[in-house]
């Protein structure tokens, strides 16, 4: 490499450090304490796209083997009181503000049924918040784990730390980010993946009208409401904008892998169909 080129990323690595310091200065909160002792069994995460169905066919038994973490809508599904996941992990905020949507409601309602042992992980920011501190005192058997949703970037050095303390994490760009940074701070010290199919492109397009249509399908079916409230999230935006976000998803993922090998966690995707390809895949649970 040029030193022109070597100096020039460098600046740009510290740029990126200094706005990821600032950042977890002015936002960052004391989140959930790292748990210092493995469980004893893996974790495995339940991404929400269609794959999901299949790996539940095929090796529903092999995930008996698993502490199982469920994400967004899932508890929505019938799912949800067969698997008794042990955590749950809910990022964005449309779950603790959108009131009014009906789905959410359903959610909480689901949520708030469980008759087994939970953990919630939500940020930090709405830890505090009504519905989810309700839920909290409506369950003995319940609690809270809130987590820092702050971008680190920059000097990987300086990003582990941040990471170790969890005052931040590779860009959230979307649930599974901090689902998988949420097993690392649990002390899970094997971290599965299925149902993450991150198929985006496939379903990506552009209309008369110029419009950015994006349909995330799940392996579950959405319902109107869910449609517009998607299509109201991608009102506005550009491909390039839209492009550039899965981008950002991407390459957390990578930023993940590398901390995980430098702490001596293993990350494998064992998604029947992804396009993820930070982590190492495995074929069976």
């Amino acid at each position: 490499m040029k030193t022109s080129d070597c100096i020039s990323k460098g600046a740009t690595q510290l740029g990126a450090t200094l706005k990821s310091l600032a950042a977890v200065a002015l936002k960052a909160r004391k989140p959930a304490p790292r748990v210092k002792e493995a469980p004893q069994r893996p974790l495995l995460i339940l991404g929400n796209g269609p794959s999901l169905n299949q790996t539940l066919q095929t090796q529903r038994e092999a995930m008996e083997n698993y502490d199982l973490l469920a994400v967004n809508f899932a508890a929505k599904t019938p799912l949800f009181t067969e698997l008794k996941p042990a955590h749950y992990v809910l990022a964005d905020p449309h779950f603790f503000e959108g009131g009014d949507d009906p789905n959410v409601q359903q959610m909480w309602q689901a949520l708030e049924a469980a008759e087994w042992p939970l953990t919630l992980h939500l940020p930090v920011a709405m830890a505090k918040h009504t519905r989810a501190v309700k839920w909290a005192e409506k369950g003995s058997m319940w609690r809270l784990r809130p987590f820092n949703m702050i971008a680190a970037e920059g000097f990987p050095s300086v990003s582990r730390i941040l990471f170790d303390r969890g005052l931040a994490m590779p860009r959230p760009r979307n649930v599974l980010i901090p689902s998988i940074m949420a097993g690392i701070r649990l002390g899970y010290r094997r971290i599965v993946i299925v149902g993450a199919d991150h198929t985006w492109t496939r379903t990506l397009s552009v209309d008369e009208q110029n419009r950015v249509i994006s349909i995330q399908p799940h392996f579950y079916k959405d319902n109107n409401a869910e449609h517009e409230r998607v299509a109201s999230v991608y009102e506005g935006l550009r491909l390039h904008d839209v492009l550039g976000s899965m981008t950002i998803a991407f390459r957390s993922y990578h930023h993940i892998a590398d901390y995980a090998a430098h702490i001596g966690v293993e990350i494998l995707n064992a998604s029947v169909e992804t396009f993820i390809d930070a982590f190492p895949r495995l074929k069976t649970l």
